[in-house]
This record gives structure tokens, C-alpha cells and sequence, in this order.
């Protein structure tokens, strides 16, 4: 006959199969039916559970008693539950498609090798299902592309049609359609969002001019938007040196006239002076104590009382 402690394993398994469980951790196991639980005495590969609660609140079960089997006897328990298939899901660690046959007890996997050529159809399922789970930030985005999504997402926002949507929701639909080589990596998001343009009734040409990468200021610097994402209702931002807007009275403005940009005014340092949207306002108001705090701390650049009239510079003063 079999040893009791062996026999003991076979009628608990053969009692309650779907209790059969594998070791998943220092004492963390997996039943074969899918539940996670604890076992305190772990350490054994396989175990058939004769009793077992959840606390409420807790994420798996506690094992309270248990028998100590092998692989061999949990797979004959639990062998209605036994088969084989292939499985193809996207690996969010490798950012790839992984394919593989597995030979499973319910839900514990008892060995996988890699599976050569899978379905196309089933690669592009599991792309997309990622893409549904995880968004389109797992394509890859140079940052031109970046920029123009942005771009793009303005217009789209204070224009409206023919600027597309292009937030995750609407661009799942336009990346399902470029997914043929089965990779995420070989989609090209700055070529699908330049065929999203609104080519046909030629507004795609008036891009630069309608949300411009860079805005010429007065000192003659040309200085880069930085469109906000739309999606956290952010504006766009102009950080420039304050001394290279003298002589500006009026905000500089895109999207025709539409949109003044948030200007960030910064330091001869670099450092943020002040921000306003109404650059005669903060002539007016604000600029007299920006001048008071910083005109001792920067000596060498111009700090004139009436900066509405001075005139714009990049530079400072040469030393004597």
C-alpha cells in the first residue's frame, strides 16, 4: 500500500481536485481553480487543501490544513483539467508579442515552450487588446512626434473640425489599421499623425502657422511653444528671458489671434520671474517689483522703468 502520508494526499486531492495547488512563492500557492492562498508551513511544490478561508477584505485564501503531494498525483486529481494550448498576449516588459504552447492544470501552468509562427490574426488581437488595456503610449514616440500630437490636440481643442481628435480613444481606431507587421514597434506615429491631417481642403498647410513650433519675439529669438497636453487642460506656455519682450505691448497670440500664450518670464538666470497671459497688465502691475527684487541680483542687464518702450535684448551689458 501507499505510505499514509502519500495516501493521505490522494484522497484529499481526488476529494477536492479543484483545490489542488502549486507552489507560487516562498508560502503563496495557486489552486488549480484559480485562487491564490497562503500557507504557513510552505514550501512543498504541490498541495492538496482539505480547508481553506478568505478573510474578508483579503486578496487570497488562508490554508488551514493540508496534505503534501506530487506532480504526478496532482496531475492525476486534477486531470479533467488537464490540456494543452496556445497562448499569444502582449508582454509589457518586453513590449512584444509572446507566443508560446503551454501545457496547463486549470490554472496553473505546468510547462511552455515558445510557439514559432503564430497566427497573424491572433498577434494583431493581442496588440490591440494591450493597446485597449494600456493605451497608445506603448508606441513609440520620438519627439517630433510628440510635438505634433500636441500641436495637433490644440487646434483640434480650440478650432475644432477638420482638426482630428487625436487622444488615445480616437487614435486606437486609425493604429488598429496600421498594425500589419505584428510589431507595435514598426507603427510610425509621427506618419499616422501626418495622415491625419485635414490635407483635402488644403488646412493642413496653415499647421506652422496656426500652431507655430516657435514664436519670434521682439529681441528677434525665435522661442519654442510648449503645447501643454491637452488632456490635463494645460495651455501653451512661452518661457522667455523678460528682457527680450521690452517694447511688447500685447501678448503674443496663436491659432489667429485666438489663444494668447501663458508666458513664463524668467530671470537672466533662467529662473521663473513671473507668468501672466496679459503682458500689458503685468507691465502695468507687476513688473515694478519683479525689477525691484531682481535689478540689484542683475546688474549687468537692463531693468529701464518703462519697459513698453525699451528696447529688447538677448544680452547684457559688456563688463568694463
Amino acid at each position: 500500500g501507499l505510505p499514509e502520508e502519500t495516501a493521505v494526499g490522494l484522497v484529499v486531492a481526488l476529494a477536492h481536485p479543484e483545490r489542488v495547488a502549486a507552489l507560487r512563492g516562498r508560502d503563496s500557492y495557486l489552486m488549480v481553480s484559480g485562487t491564490r492562498a497562503e500557507h504557513a508551513a510552505g514550501g512543498a511544490r504541490w498541495l492538496a487543501v482539505a480547508a481553506a478561508d478568505r478573510p474578508a477584505g483579503a486578496a487570497s485564501a488562508r490554508v488551514s490544513l493540508a496534505a503534501e503531494i506530487d506532480e504526478e498525483t496532482a496531475a492525476h486529481a486534477a486531470g479533467a483539467l488537464r490540456r494543452r494550448e496556445s497562448r499569444v498576449a502582449f508582454d509589457s516588459d518586453r513590449r512584444e508579442v509572446v507566443a508560446r504552447e503551454v501545457d496547463v492544470l486549470g490554472a496553473v501552468e505546468l510547462s511552455a515552450r515558445p510557439l514559432a509562427e503564430p497566427e497573424p490574426e491572433r498577434v494583431r488581437e493581442a496588440l490591440l487588446a494591450a493597446l485597449r488595456a494600456e493605451g497608445v503610449g506603448l508606441l513609440r514616440w520620438s519627439e517630433r512626434a510628440v510635438s505634433l500630437r500636441r500641436r495637433m490636440d490644440f487646434l483640434h481643442r480650440e478650432l475644432g473640425a477638420p482638426w482630428p481628435d487625436v487622444s488615445d480613444a480616437a487614435l486606437l481606431d486609425v493604429v488598429a489599421e496600421h498594425l500589419d507587421g505584428g510589431s507595435l514597434a514598426a507603427v510610425d506615429t509621427h506618419a499616422l499623425l501626418t495622415g491625419l491631417l485635414p490635407w483635402a481642403d488644403g488646412t493642413a498647410s496653415r499647421l506652422d502657422e496656426l500652431a507655430p513650433e516657435r514664436v519670434e519675439v521682439p529681441s528677434g529669438s525665435r522661442v519654442r511653444v510648449d503645447y501643454q497636453p491637452v488632456a490635463e487642460g494645460g495651455r501653451p506656455v512661452l518661457a522667455v528671458r523678460l528682457q527680450e519682450l521690452f517694447g511688447a505691448t500685447s501678448t503674443p497670440t496663436i491659432a489667429d489671434g485666438r489663444v494668447p500664450l501663458v508666458l513664463h518670464l524668467v530671470s537672466p538666470a533662467g529662473r521663473p520671474a513671473a507668468v501672466t497671459s496679459d503682458l500689458e497688465s503685468f507691465w502695468r502691475h507687476g513688473y515694478r517689483s519683479v525689477r525691484a527684487e531682481l535689478r540689484g541680483r542683475y546688474p549687468r542687464h537692463p531693468w529701464p522703468e518703462d519697459p513698453t518702450t525699451a528696447e529688447p535684448t538677448r544680452r547684457a551689458k559688456p563688463r568694463r
